[in-house]
């Protein structure tokens, strides 16, 4: 992989969450692909919905932030067991320069966010024609 394009996460520069409300935040898993031309990012938010995930850029950050409302509301539910958490979803990653980052997209799908993050031209592998003297 190019050191370039690259997303690194650096905890001594991780930004936290600012709470806008109680209950545990998780970090989501992740896979991370490189193609010839852009990486992708797969990170598992189940119960998250499109329209409660904030994905931002800025200054070589890339966080993304997924709300989860509760699936009952604790004052009228008596759990007899009680396994199952609900939070939000909280990550950053540092991402170097040769993303080209006003084409990135995001795709939300089965609890699956798809973040798509070309690479810039420079950063792309090319094939260096040889000329015979």
């Amino acid at each position: 992989m190019a050191d370039e394009t690259s997303l690194q996460k650096r905890e001594s520069e991780a930004i936290e969450p600012e709470r806008m409300r109680q209950g545990p935040v998780f970090v989501p898993h992740v896979d991370i692909v490189e193609e010839s031309d852009k990486l992708l990012v797969f990170a598992d938010m189940p119960g998250v919905k499109t329209q409660d995930l904030d994905i931002n850029y800025e200054r070589g950050l890339l966080t993304i932030y997924g709300r989860v409302a509760p699936r009952q509301d604790p004052e009228h539910v008596r759990h007899v067991r009680r396994e199952y958490e609900v939070g939000d979803f909280y990550r950053s990653f540092r991402i170097g320069e040769g993303i080209d980052s006003g084409k990135i997209t995001a795709e939300m799908s089965q609890g699956v966010l798809t973040l798509n993050l070309p690479k810039s031209e420079k950063a792309r592998p090319r094939r260096i024609e040889v000329k015979a003297s």
